[in-house]
């Protein structure tokens, strides 16, 4: 994984020390609060409903061992004893103090991390496949395109002050697991013709407030003007975006506003400008310095199938079970990618306690050469177990409580943290992903439901990806009181697309039952191996919208 040079690890030592001043500066009330919130924010702190929130970067999320005990120690030692980790592959700390934060700055800059750009109107933490590396589908790792991406990001003077918040992901494979389609620029490794590599550009994707599917602005970018394109786009973006209406200053509003042809026509032509001979162009020489970061790891010549593997598998129905659902494929015979469960019925999605984090830093040393990865689904990722070695690391996540095999169905369940903590938000997300996790704990019914993604926010801002979720969630303010409308028909990869609203909204206790009600009609009406992303698009709305309504009326009655 990447490194600090001197050069990275003096302007985060710096950028501590200055956070530091500014911090006691602002409690001896030499700052007002309007002063002070742009300088916080650049540092990745929010003031939340009760207190305030760090968000620290994990950039691509890519994790090591050391790394995440030292989350493990922040969370022990700063806050509740506890994380949450992100879908944008980021942690969350909801508790720590003002005062403190600096500490929490200094402890992460000694293991080369940081909370730069996590927050305010600039270029994000960049994302990517959280099988970056492993996954047999790629056509190039991503994590070296992304790490330079982030270096000529971070402090980038001329995108410090963007209309508004900026997000970039980075896909190497065939399936997009980065979700290229809904970030403000989507990059999509691919090959052409003559094995040369190049990049889709996608443009103008999002959630939030007005959720739309990006648009190819560019089929086949030569890689090495990743940057110079990159920085055409958010040129003409700076230039152009809304500055008067936080709600439509995203670049997907400007993109709409403009036309895709039209923006596209902007975009080139700033590109011609100054992209020939820009010292942006990304060399063979720089390409091949950051990918020497991430080489492969001292892989074992092992069999395909590993005798101890599938004794185990013959052995034990509860293996096989958490085998199908959380272990993946991995281009390297004899290994295999492995997701830890975040999920667990009862525990809010996405945190993990300081305590389990500690055990998965033992896990990534003892089976994955000491790295792991946050997933976009809020789980953690071992990417490189022995297939030899996955009972006994399925018996230790066991006793952790990190096993549960539910990836990809029902209960695998992506939430915000909603009205408990965000002050943005209109509803809770947590007692409703808790209460669903409840009604459907039954592993066997899961199973038999097949894959189903479900996603929670509890406003707008869409951090729960609710648009995109195969069933989705969203909390909405009904006259004071929380309620929450349901949409149906959401998906992201390739294909992706927004899901649409059923009806009017439900109160919290209706919850449970309306996703009773849709599985059910799912049930009924599929066909032999359809999932209900497909009934869905098959049948569209109408007959699920039907039954709810009528059996919440029957209800009510």
């Amino acid at each position: 994984m990447y490194r600090y040079d001197t050069y990275d690890q003096t302007i985060v030592a710096d950028r501590v020390a200055q956070f530091r001043d500014q911090t006691r500066r602002f409690l001896a009330g030499e700052l007002t609060e309007d002063e002070f919130r742009p300088l916080r924010l650049q540092n990745g702190l929010y003031i939340q409903r009760h207190a305030p929130m760090l968000r620290v970067a994990v950039p691509y999320g890519l994790l090591s061992s050391n790394q995440l005990r030292m989350l493990a120690h922040i969370a022990r030692k700063y806050d509740r004893g506890y994380g949450h980790f992100t879908t944008r592959q980021n942690i969350q700390y909801n508790w720590p103090k003002l005062e403190e934060v600096p500490d929490i700055l200094a402890d992460l800059a000694s293991v080369e991390m940081h909370a730069h750009q996590t927050s305010g109107n600039c270029i994000r933490n960049i994302t990517s496949d959280h099988f970056a590396g492993v996954a047999p589908d790629e056509h190039v790792d991503p994590r070296a395109l992304s790490e330079i991406l982030r270096q000529w990001s971070t402090f980038h003077p001329e995108f410090a002050y963007l209309p508004r918040k900026f997000k970039i992901a980075v896909n190497g494979a065939d399936q997009d697991r980065a979700a290229t389609l809904l970030h403000d620029i989507g990059l999509h490794a691919q090959r052409n013709a003559k094995g040369e590599l190049g990049l889709r550009v996608i443009v103008g994707g999002g959630m939030g407030r007005t959720p739309i599917v990006g648009h190819v602005v560019r089929e086949f970018l030569p890689w090495q003007h990743m940057l110079t394109y990159c920085e055409a786009i958010l040129r003409v973006y700076n230039r152009h975006g809304r500055r008067d209406n936080m709600y439509k200053a995203r670049i997907k509003i400007l993109v709409k506003a403009l036309g895709v042809e039209e923006f596209t026509r902007q975009v080139e032509a700033e590109w011609a400008e100054f992209a020939e001979g820009s010292p942006a162009i990304v060399t063979d020489a720089e390409y091949a310095r950051v990918a020497a970061f991430f080489g492969a790891p001292a892989y074992q010549k092992l069999p395909a199938l590993e005798p101890r593997y599938v004794e185990a598998l013959a052995d034990s129905r509860a293996f096989t079970k958490w085998t199908e659902r959380n272990v993946h494929a991995h281009r390297v015979d004899g290994y295999a990618a492995v997701t830890l469960s975040l999920k667990k019925p009862g525990v809010p999605p996405g945190d993990a306690t300081a305590e389990q984090m500690e055990f998965v830093a033992g896990l990534a040393d003892r089976y994955s050469f000491g790295e792991l990865r946050i997933s976009h689904e809020q789980n953690l990722i071992l990417a490189d177990v022995r297939k030899r070695d996955l009972f006994a690391l399925w018996l230790e996540a066991k006793s952790q409580g990190l096993a549960t095999p539910n990836v990809g169905l029902l209960t695998n369940i992506i939430c915000c943290p909603g009205g408990d903590f965000c002050s943005l938000a209109n509803a809770k997300s947590i007692p409703i992903a808790e209460a669903i996790q409840r009604r459907f704990d039954d592993l066997d019914y899961l199973h038999d439901i097949g894959e189903l993604d479900l996603n929670i926010s509890g406003c707008m801002n869409s951090c729960g990806h609710h648009h995109v979720g195969h069933i989705g969630i969203l909390g909405v303010d009904k006259n004071g009181a929380e309620w929450y409308q349901v949409s149906i028909g959401g998906d992201q990869g390739v294909d992706a697309t927004i899901g649409h609203v059923i009806g009017p909204s439900f109160a919290a206790a209706e919850m449970p039952d309306v996703i009773d009600t849709l599985i059910d009609t799912y049930i009924d009406t599929r066909t032999e191996e359809e999932r209900f992303i497909d009934t869905v698009k098959r049948l569209g709305i109408a007959p699920f919208k039907e039954r709810v309504y009528a059996k919440r009326e029957v209800a009510h009655a």
